[in-house]
């Protein structure tokens, strides 16, 4: 195996990863990633006999233990961007020898689950509602950068979508990515399961039009109304295809399961959203330790 040179992977002093400040033996096997960096301590509230807490910028870890399962709750931060430092790192701390920066000749699969908040773009999808998110479809082109994207991208959704959707051409070319189908089943119970988009910005482009003209003021619209296959996009975020694109091609188990706080075809926001995601972060746990 090729030894990675010290600017493509870079170890701290105290032999932790460059931007999360973990060290391999901190990591658990089950990974839930949050964005807001507070969530992690609204998770690890829950933990007992915490072995690990650590802070480093956007990027707060815990690590501990939920009906005798060990966990690792870890924020991201805002954006795709983010989310290739976190995958990477992960998968850093679960298969490199950070001493040696040689691949291990065994690989981990990681389970990693995100919780977070998201908004729903379908008139028929409540409020307070939990969206699984069975696709990502990426307008953020992350996942371009990878030579191997093409071999874990949904081409036939892909496809379906580009005829239906007369996308801009100076927007980045959409694609479609599949979670775990386990993880998927093991929450689907409790969830409004969809494709949630994956957007590279909080305003524009996610439609919102504030003083800037948008490129393609229809584009909600163009979202809402595409269906294949009796799949149809729900909601909108900021970070899954990054997740599940990455964690396809290293080879990790993903799922999102977000709250829709909002719902952008009705208007309405619930400003008080602390209890249901706290209800959200609960039915995670449970699922992911019963």
């Amino acid at each position: 195996m090729p030894i990675l040179a010290e600017p493509d992977l870079i170890i701290n002093n105290d032999g932790s990863v460059y931007h999360l400040c973990m060290k391999p033996e901190n990591l658990a096997e089950t990974v839930i990633v949050v964005g807001d960096p507070q969530r992690v301590h609204e998770i690890s509230d829950h933990f007992i006999n915490i072995e690990h807490k650590g802070s480093n910028r956007e990027f707060n870890s815990c690590t501990g233990y939920f009906n005798g399962k060990r966990l690792t709750a870890l924020s991201t931060g805002i954006g795709t961007g983010n989310c290739d430092i976190v995958m990477h790192e992960l998968d850093a701390l679960a298969n490199f020898d950070l001493k040696t920066r040689v691949q291990n000749p065994m690989l981990k699969s990681l389970k990693i689950i995100r919780v977070g908040t998201s908004g729903s773009i379908q008139p028929d999808v409540a409020v307070n509602s939990f969206c699984l998110s069975t696709h990502a479809v990426g307008i953020d082109n992350l996942l371009h950068f990878y030579r191997d994207s093409v071999e874990v991208i949904d081409h036939e959704l892909t496809e379906a979508f580009a005829k239906y959707a007369s996308w801009p051409k100076d927007l980045s070319k959409p694609y479609f990515i599949k979670g775990n189908e386990e993880l998927i089943n093991l929450f689907k119970p409790s969830c409004v399961a969809g494709i949630t988009v994956t957007s590279p910005g909080f305003y524009g482009p996610q439609g919102r039009f504030l003083r800037l003209p948008l490129t393609d003021p229809d584009m909600i619209k163009k979202l809402q109304g595409f269906s294949f296959n009796n799949q149809r996009i729900v909601n909108f975020e900021m970070e899954t295809s990054a997740l599940y694109g990455l964690g396809a091609l290293m080879g990790h188990q993903m799922a999102t399961v977000c709250v829709l706080i909002a719902n952008r075809a009705t208007g309405q926001y619930n400003q008080d959203h602390k209890r249901v995601v706290n209800d959200l972060i609960g039915m995670v746990l449970d699922r992911i330790t019963t």
